[in-house]
C-alpha cells in the first residue's frame, strides 16, 4: 500500500468512526465550534474554494492541507466526490497530517 493509499483508508477509518465531516457546511462549521483538528481539500478543487477555507483554516488555527482528488476523498469516505473533509480526532489529524506532509516531501 502506498503512502497516498494509506492516508485514504486512514480518512475511511475517521468516517466509520465519526470522526469525520463532509461537505462545505460541516466543514466550516467544525473549523468555527473548535471540533475540527484538520481540515483537507481535494487539490482539484476550485481556486476559490482552496481560498476560502484555507483563510478560514488559519483564522480560527486549525491545519489545512491540499490533498488527493474530489473523486478520491469521496470514495475514502463511502461517498460521492468530496471536495473537503474534517478531522475531529487529534490523534488520528496528527497522523494523516504528518503522513500528507511526507508524502509531499518525497
Amino acid at each position: 500500500m502506498t503512502e497516498h493509499e494509506h492516508i485514504l483508508s486512514m480518512l475511511g477509518l475517521a468516517a466509520r468512526g465519526r470522526n469525520l465531516t463532509s461537505g462545505e457546511d460541516q466543514v466550516l462549521d467544525a473549523v468555527r465550534s473548535g471540533k475540527g483538528r484538520l481540515v483537507i481539500v481535494a487539490g482539484d478543487a476550485s481556486e476559490n474554494t482552496k481560498k476560502k477555507f484555507h483563510d478560514k483554516c488559519t483564522y480560527y488555527d486549525v491545519p489545512f492541507r491540499l490533498f488527493s482528488a474530489k473523486e478520491e476523498l469521496g470514495h475514502a469516505i463511502g461517498r460521492q466526490s468530496r471536495t473537503n473533509v474534517c478531522v475531529l480526532d487529534a490523534g488520528l489529524a496528527k497522523k494523516i497530517s504528518d503522513l500528507i506532509d511526507s508524502n509531499k516531501e518525497e
